[in-house]
């Protein structure tokens, strides 16, 4: 009774509370959204100037301070760090980390020998220098910056598609030469590493730095986007804004495309005030062929023009009446409507009209196959002799140029608009907006440009999101995972860092080291806590566990699977067959058949070698057509159309089904065999432990080497088995 006689009581207490609080709200003035904002852009913690803590003392023997701040979280959470990793697993590591291949047998054996203070310091230098680095670490910050070969529509590849591998070797070749990050990031924005600020001459005259002529090749960051040569839905610069919020400012501006941020201070003008930075831009084709090459590729036209007029006039009066049979047919079964747009002469559609069609094109498409069905057989054979005449004839490969981007004058005077639909085609014209950008300070300046302007804003040292979301960034690709856990979402959503004393420590000295890249490379990966064990100490698991079960604060090394371009590198790698080449197109792994090709309109030659790294397999997107290898979808590789800060880590059925049945591990597998036989001079000893080194950057244990030999007896030809055996372990594709 007591307790039922207390929750009567207190229920009409709380509901005159309520009313009070209530009728308190109604009597006060209602915040702006600005004011709303301003209040949460106060409180987010990546929002705040970075301010350089003092580094711990007395908590480690490390200099390096990155094991102070570390060692200071132990402390304070009662953690007990591992033990240093072995030197062989250590080497593979930092090997795969900073080139993203594994250390050679002689390698292993150099560094094992060198018994140095700083023999590891020597590799960590040696591996930095390496233009392998760039390759590796390219394939980090193209993810992020939406790489791809191709992206586009059936039949409508994006225009960059043939000379977009020009960005990438640009971006391979700015890591290489430790290119300054804030120098990085501009190039790709503005086409020119400098910072925009004018500077007068001794006669008065003002100019700003000319950019590298080589820089141009990093303006296929932002013409990539571009689906088509008018970039008509204005894709470049929708995917400018949501692609340099995540990668270089760690916001999720995208968000607010269609409505205010529900969580962080960004509003919906916001995302259409830093669109109309990009507004302006359009694609602009550069030539890269010489005066003679365009001579004489223009001659080769001519004459293949010559030569195919007649094969094409006779196809026409072969086929031209069963193909207007086939189109006839089809259009009537299109609406009314429909049927009169296809029937216009196409210089008489408006671009609506043209739209519709271009829709409706595939499903009108009139292919060889379905003439000849309808065909009389002896006019068949006719058509198909035609045809081979016609492709024996082959075509006029185009000449070298790749798409940047340039601004247009015209459209710089245009107003831009808020799209609450989505739709550039219906602008709300109420809504006009100007260039601007989230957390834009007041009174900020465009007299220089606009695109100038935002950027040196962004680079800005004091800017408190650039530095922290570079070196979280970086930290991340090193250990996993980010001090700040969601590497592109420095937001409300986002969290807040696990060690965010570290991580500004990190980001001030990246900014007084100007931002060099390989700087804090080595920084992280010369630290102790960067050399620890994956495997934990028995005696302190337990409590360690209980205390931090996700090892946020890096009591342990995290186990780490490779991602697919090392997996495919280390395959050949170990077979002895990996082209290290630097540099040029893709490479694709199968040749599109006919029809494939109809999709694949505007894609470019590829690579024909089929052996290179893995970093310049073709990736892309296209809807009717596999554009990526099934090994690239297996092991995760993100096809482009989206920012991919980190890789998924799946463990899948695909991919235990291609290292065991793949054509290129049955190859590969009898590629070792061959190399650790031949090497060994028959000694089966010393060609298991060639093989296990090889593969797994380690000798094989007792037990193994018995288990080897039971295996192989007195077989050679079962060597292949065992380098099999080793592509298939898991220790193969993760790194400890």
């Amino acid at each position: 009774m007591r307790r039922f006689r207390i929750r009567v009581f207190m229920l009409p207490v709380a509901i005159l509370a309520t009313a009070a609080i209530e009728m308190t709200a109604a009597d006060l003035p209602k915040e702006t959204v600005a004011e709303q904002f301003a209040k949460r852009a106060a409180r987010l913690w990546s929002l705040q100037p970075v301010v350089k803590p003092e580094v711990p003392a007395s908590v480690t023997t490390s200099h390096n301070p990155i094991d102070a701040f570390v060692a200071a979280m132990y402390q304070e959470k009662g953690l007990h760090p591992s033990a240093k990793a072995d030197k062989l697993t250590l080497l593979r590591r930092v090997y795969f980390d900073l080139i993203g291949i594994p250390p050679t047998v002689a390698e292993q054996e150099s560094f094992l020998r060198d018994l140095s203070p700083n023999a590891y310091e020597k590799v960590v230098d040696r591996l930095l220098a390496s233009e392998q680095h760039g390759v590796r670490w390219g394939r980090h910050w193209l993810d992020v910056l939406r790489y791809a070969d191709l992206d586009g529509v059936d039949g409508s590849v994006m225009p960059a598609a043939s000379g977009v591998y020009l960005w990438r070797d640009w971006v391979i070749s700015s890591l290489n030469h430790d290119m300054p990050y804030d120098q990085f990031v501009r190039a790709q924005i503005l086409g020119n590493r400098y910072a925009p600020e004018t500077v007068t001459d001794p006669f008065g005259r003002r100019s700003r730095p000319e950019g590298a002529v080589a820089d141009t090749f990093a303006l296929g960051f932002l013409a990539r986007s571009a689906l088509d040569h008018e970039d008509k839905d204005r894709n470049v610069s929708i995917a400018a804004v949501e692609t340099i919020s995540t990668a270089f400012m760690g916001m999720t501006v995208g968000c607010a495309k269609c409505h205010d941020h529900k969580f962080d201070p960004i509003t919906q003008k916001d995302f259409y005030a830093m669109k109309a930075i990009f507004d302006p831009l359009v694609l602009k084709n550069v030539m890269l062929a010489t005066p003679k090459e365009i001579f004489e590729t223009g001659q080769k036209l001519d004459d293949y023009k010559r030569k195919k007029a007649p094969i094409d006039a006779a196809i026409e009066a072969l086929t031209g009446s069963y193909r207007k049979k086939l189109f006839d047919e089809r259009v009537a079964l299109l609406t009314p409507e429909v049927q009169a747009i296809v029937r216009k002469a196409e210089r008489d559609r408006s671009p609506a009209e043209q739209k519709i069609f271009d829709d409706y094109y595939p499903v009108l498409r009139i292919d060889p196959s379905k003439i000849k069905a309808i065909m009389p057989k002896e006019e068949v054979t006719q058509y198909t002799a035609l045809l081979k005449q016609q492709e024996a004839l082959g075509t006029v490969p185009p000449l070298p140029s790749y798409w940047t981007v340039e601004e247009d004058k015209d459209l710089l005077k245009e107003k831009s608009y808020i799209l609450t639909t989505g739709d550039p085609k219906k602008p709300e014209l109420d809504k006009p907006v100007d260039p601007g950008f989230p957390f834009e300070p007041a009174g900020f300046d465009f007299r220089d440009g606009r695109r100038e302007a935002f950027t040196e804003w962004l680079t800005a040292p004091q800017n408190p999101l650039f530095a922290r979301v570079a070196v979280n960034r970086i930290w991340g690709w090193h250990f996993g995972e980010g001090l700040q856990r969601v590497t592109s979402d420095f937001g409300l959503l986002g969290g807040k860092p696990s060690n965010q004393k570290l991580l500004d420590y990190l980001a001030s000295e990246f900014v007084a080291h100007h931002y060099s890249m390989k700087w804090l490379h080595r920084l992280i990966v010369t630290s102790d806590t960067y050399q620890l064990s994956s495997k934990a100490d028995p005696k302190y698991l337990s409590a360690n566990t209980e205390a931090d079960a996700r090892n946020s604060y890096l009591w342990r090394f995290r186990l780490q699977r490779l991602e697919a371009e090392p997996v495919w590198d280390s395959i050949h790698y170990a077979a002895g067959d990996l082209d290290l080449s630097v540099g040029g197109k893709s490479f694709s792994l199968s040749t599109p058949d006919k029809k494939q090709v109809i999709f694949l309109h505007g894609a470019g030659e590829t690579d024909t070698r089929k052996n290179r790294r893995g970093m310049y397999l073709v990736r892309g997107y296209i809807p009717s057509t596999d554009v990526m290898n099934n090994f690239l979808t297996a092991f995760d590789v993100d096809d482009g159309r989206t920012p991919c800060p980190i890789r998924t880590q799946t463990v899948t059925a695909p991919q235990a089904l291609f290292t065991m049945n793949n054509d290129l591990i049955e190859k590969e597998s009898g590629k070792l065999a061959d190399r650790v036989i031949k090497e060994s001079r028959g000694d089966l000893h010393a060609a298991v432990r060639l093989a296990y080194r090889e593969t797994l950057g380690r000798a094989p244990t007792g037990l193994e080497m018995d288990q080897a030999l039971t295996y192989i007896g007195d077989r050679t030809t079962r060597m292949k088995g065992l380098a099999w055996l080793l592509f298939n372990l898991d220790e193969f594709i993760y790194v400890r």
